[in-house]
């Protein structure tokens, strides 16, 4: 049976529902064609309690500013909201999916947890950029 992981991060907040649902509609189409388990990572990002010199700049010259989650948000309760709502969709389209947390940095969580276990796809959701990344045999390139 084939494996995938899914890495989530706090990025998927901020997009709007056609776009949050890309990863689960990319593994919709692989169920189409074969049956697996999808491992849901979601990443507890507490650099985002604090926001970035540049996100400031870019926001003010934009005439919109950014807003950083209240000093009182629970980030692992976030990231946890995530990973069920995920692993609900991925069980209710037929896949065997479950979840896990990592408090690590994007790359180091993706690098532990491939190191850990073997998959055939890491698939990432990115809000810049190219929205869906699919790193066959789950070895991201760098």
């Amino acid at each position: 049976m084939r494996r995938y992981l899914l890495v989530l991060d706090m990025d998927l907040l901020a997009m709007d529902e056609e776009h949050d649902l890309e990863p689960i509609n990319y593994l919709v189409a692989k169920q189409e064609q074969e049956s697996f388990e999808v491992i849901v990572l979601a990443l507890v990002d507490t650099a985002r309690t604090k926001l970035p010199a540049i996100e400031l700049l870019l926001g003010a010259r934009a005439g919109k500013f950014p807003v950083a989650p209240r000093p009182d948000h629970d980030l692992n309760a976030a990231a946890e909201h995530r990973m069920n709502l995920a692993v609900r969709h991925l069980k209710t389209i037929g896949c065997q999916a479950s979840g896990l947390l990592s408090e690590e940095e994007l790359v180091k969580a993706v690098r532990a947890e491939t190191r850990r276990h073997d998959y055939d796809e890491v698939i990432l959701r990115r809000q810049w950029g190219q929205r869906l990344i699919v790193f066959p045999n789950g070895s991201p390139r760098s």
